[in-house]
């Protein structure tokens, strides 16, 4: 295919000598496909998305106009040249000229503008063929009686959009590769069978006579004498016919199920005329006429093939013939026919967004039909059925509209239930997150943000807003992003050079990693996301886990518009590991929600800030949170008590029920200090570290080979101490009367637990 730095447009018909020129400005993106155009039903002078060109009219009283996208721009002085960024534009543009004097359009130039994606014609193709597949069998799914009745009509009524989105469904199917293959197989190698056919025959031919033959032998016409001496005249025979009809076996290819062939290419062709006819009322060299013709030729060519002349109109279609349901080529013309009905029904709200007025925007045509890739991919794995997709086709004046709309919220909720576990799983296209609710709402901490999906899973038994505000629901997020190349080189990229490349590139408004930037704004701005993950039509898979397990985590997945390898198996065993990851109740993430609504549940009070000097929290000091670190406060009863505990470095408690014992909460039992007081103090400095795993039980005799001064219970529990070694607890002395749990009178000796916030508040 031939690059061309400049082209001259002959614009003749418009006025004598009228030309439009064309100027690249990279290298190779501007193309003149004089030959392949019209096979591919495109526009002969074509450009490449993303690129800039330079365009002059030699007469200066006429220019181009484009009202939408900013496409084409016009010189601000001299309006006959200006500029044509198509942009992220693909299709044919239709641009209209204008003549200056009068203002009125006299023609429309008709450029091609390719994706940069080589092979985005038959990305385009297979993917309008399984939307139309996916669609259709969910209109078999659907049980309604409003679906049979139906019928599609193409009167003058019928709008020029309503009657586009209906071609576009049908040619996805009978205007496939698949298809022009199976019926290239079926009239290359057709079914036969064998039939008798009776003809006159020389009777000295006949090998073998059948009654009808003997019969005819007898009484036949046109009859020749014996000899004398034959044997037959002995049996009064004295002459025989010099012709009778013998039967013999040809092989046919009138079958049953060559007629069904013929009888559906009938019917798409028939289809397709009234199209064309409809669509040459509208107006002229519209995008449906031209397709729509380029479809009847192809049918017609197919009818042409001398196997069908020879094939007879059917009187029945035996559908449940073993040949059409088995037989390559066969096979594929029956799933088309039994889908073309439905397809011929169908309208699409969002498809304007992908060909309307020629435009193939590929990169949409790719996020609707990830929807059904993962819509089909979830349904297999989870075993449900979502109860909302009915709702995905509903019956319109039109005809039966698929509303699947980019911009536009679709959930899709449904149950899994496994043998442990049941949870509520939504399957959710372009949901908002808003970003103006505050916690613990859901939504984005900052902007308004919209992943194109979203997997959201929560226990079963509760509704999500519960959920969201329990903590206990989990978001996993997808975008589609077909025009990325190789989004592995952004993760990679971590080279100083490139770091400052980018930087500058930044400044110029050109963000090479935005898309993997904007995994990372999902996963961190929208609360409760456990992960993002860009899906593109690559070969790399990507997959970083935040932890140690499967989510939360960042990444890519290559899923690729393909009939045989669509790179969906990666993406699967990642679900199937996030599936299992959710039936297991002990992950880590579950302990990461609870800590995080048990922390942000209620909002914090002046009076628990701690402002006071404390051990930094490293090293053995790590798990130190003032609030959540607990101090025993015990009573010790004489100077030789006192001793004791500084020689054993132990502190005993007494158990059982009565007065003085002690309560072994939570609280208690995690204490990481002990301070300790007597009769007569109003503080105490005594502090000291809790070494031991909880306490421990000791009986009277063991305390007393302790030499413990004095024992009146027979079983005590103990803690093993170490001293205090933290500069911040040294010389310091805690009014522990001012705690909440402590008790005057005699009770003032009863143990109690206080947090570490609120001993260092007591400060003297």
């Amino acid at each position: 295919m031939a690059a061309f730095p400049k082209i001259a447009i002959d614009l003749s018909q418009v006025k004598d000598g009228l030309v439009l020129e064309i100027y690249e400005r990279q290298i190779g993106t501007l193309f003149d496909q004089e030959i392949d155009s019209s096979l591919n039903n495109e526009a002969r002078y074509q450009l490449l998305e993303g690129h800039f060109y330079d365009y002059e009219i030699n007469d200066p009283n006429y220019y181009l106009s484009l009202d939408s996208g900013n496409i084409v721009q016009a010189h601000k002085k001299l309006i006959h040249l200006g500029t044509i960024a198509p942009n992220i534009y693909v299709g044919t543009l239709k641009i209209p000229i204008h003549e200056k004097t009068g203002g009125i359009q006299v023609h429309t130039l008709e450029l091609e503008v390719r994706s940069r994606k080589a092979n985005y014609r038959d990305d385009y193709r297979d993917m309008l063929e399984f939307i139309t597949e996916r669609t259709t069998d969910l209109l078999l799914q659907i049980n309604s009686p409003v679906f049979q009745k139906f019928e599609p009509d193409y009167s003058n009524n019928t709008s020029p959009e309503v009657l586009y989105q209906r071609f576009v469904f049908i040619k996805s199917i009978i205007g496939s590769s698949d298809f022009t293959e199976a019926v290239h197989r079926i009239v290359s190698n057709p079914v036969t069978t064998w039939r008798e056919e009776e003809e006159p025959t020389d009777i000295r031919k006949i090998k073998r006579f059948s009654r009808a033959s003997i019969q005819e032998l007898v009484k036949g016409n046109n009859r020749t004498a014996l000899p004398i001496s034959h044997s037959l005249r002995q049996y009064g025979l004295e002459s025989v016919p010099v012709k009778i009809r013998s039967a013999r076996k040809t092989d046919s290819v009138d079958t049953p199920e060559n007629r069904f062939i013929k009888h559906a290419l009938e019917t798409f062709l028939k289809l397709s005329v009234e199209i064309n006819a409809r669509a040459q009322k509208l107006s002229k060299g519209n995008q449906l006429e031209k397709e729509s013709f380029q479809l009847i030729q192809d049918l017609e060519s197919y009818l042409q093939h001398s196997l069908f002349s020879e094939i007879s109109r059917p009187t029945t279609l035996k559908l449940n013939s073993p040949v059409l349901q088995r037989k390559e080529g066969y096979r594929e013309v029956l799933r088309v026919w039994l889908i073309f009905d439905l397809a011929a029904k169908l309208i699409w709200e969002g498809g304007e967004d992908i060909y309307d007025g020629g435009k193939k925007d590929i990169a949409t045509l790719y996020e609707y039909w990830l929807f059904f890739k993962l819509l089909e991919l979830l349904q297999s794995l989870l075993a449900i059925e979502p109860e909302d997709i009915q709702n995905l086709i509903v019956l319109t004046d039109n005809g039966l509209n698929l509303k699947l709309k980019q911009g536009k919220f679709t959930p899709l909720k449904g149950v899994y239930n496994s043998s442990s576990r049941k949870f509520n799983v939504q399957f959710n296209y372009n949901r908002s997150f808003q970003g103006k609710n505050d916690y613990p709402s859901s939504g984005s901490w900052t902007t308004t943000l919209r992943p194109d999906y979203t997997l959201s899973i929560w226990p079963f038994g509760i509704d999500e807003t519960q959920a969201e505000k329990e903590e206990l629901i989990v978001h996993i997020h997808f975008d589609a992003k077909y025009k990325v190349e190789n989004i592995i080189k952004f993760i990679d990229e971590d080279i100083e050079a490139d770091l400052n490349i980018e930087k500058t590139e930044n400044r110029k408004g050109e963000y090479k990693n935005a898309d993997l930037l904007k995994m990372h704004a999902y996963k961190d701005a929208i609360r409760r996301s456990a992960g993002a993950y860009v899906l593109y039509p690559g070969t790399e898979k990507i997959s970083r886990a935040g932890f140690h397990e499967i989510i939360p985590g960042l990444g890519a997945f290559p899923v690729r518009p393909s009939k045989s390898e669509d790179g969906t198996e990666q993406l699967k065993g990642f679900i199937l590991e996030v599936i299992n990851h959710f039936i297991d109740r002990a992950t880590q993430r579950e302990k990461i929600a609870l800590k995080t609504l048990q922390v942000y549940k209620n909002k914090p009070l002046k009076e628990d800030r701690v402002d006071d000097l404390l051990p930094e929290p490293f090293g053995e000091n790590r798990h130190l949170i003032p609030d959540e670190t607990y101090v025993l406060i015990g009573y010790y009863k004489s100077e030789a008590h006192l001793d004791w505990i500084k020689k054993e470095w132990k502190y005993n408690f007494r158990t059982g029920t009565g007065n003085g014992s002690l309560n072994l909460d939570l609280e208690t039992v995690s204490a990481k200090y002990l301070l300790l007081h007597t009769k007569g103090d109003k503080d105490s400095s005594r502090l000291w570290k809790i070494v031991s795993k909880g306490p421990k039980i000791f009986s009277k005799t063991e305390l007393l080979k302790l030499k413990y001064p004095s024992t009146s219970n027979d079983f005590y529990l103990v803690i093993s101490l170490e001293p205090i070694t933290n500069e911040e607890f040294l010389r310091k002395s805690w009014a522990f009367k001012k705690l909440d749990k402590y008790k005057k009178g005699n009770a003032s000796a009863f143990p109690f637990t206080a947090s570490l916030a609120e001993l260092v508040k007591s400060y003297k």
